[in-house]
């Protein structure tokens, strides 16, 4: 019996450890979520203007206005 108790105890230590450190890893991967977006909020606009711009200036006008329709047509039905 007192091997069964000593698995046991292995078993909830060992799992307790590992449902605290993922738990910690969520929380923490949460936060630091939360605070990357709260000040980057501003450099991501800019990233995307700057990336629609290089877009812009590599693919011909008509050539986005067609892939424009073709996604909206794809939305539709």
């Amino acid at each position: 019996m007192d091997l069964i108790t000593q698995g046991l105890d292995l078993l909830l230590y060992g799992m307790g450890t590992v449902f605290t450190f993922l738990t910690l890893l969520v929380g923490i991967t949460f936060i630091m979520s939360a605070v990357v977006m709260r000040f980057a909020k501003d450099e991501v606009t800019d990233a995307q203007a700057d990336a629609n711009q290089i877009h812009s200036a590599l693919v011909e006008p008509r050539i986005i206005k067609i892939i424009q329709n073709a996604i909206d047509q794809h939305r539709k039905g």
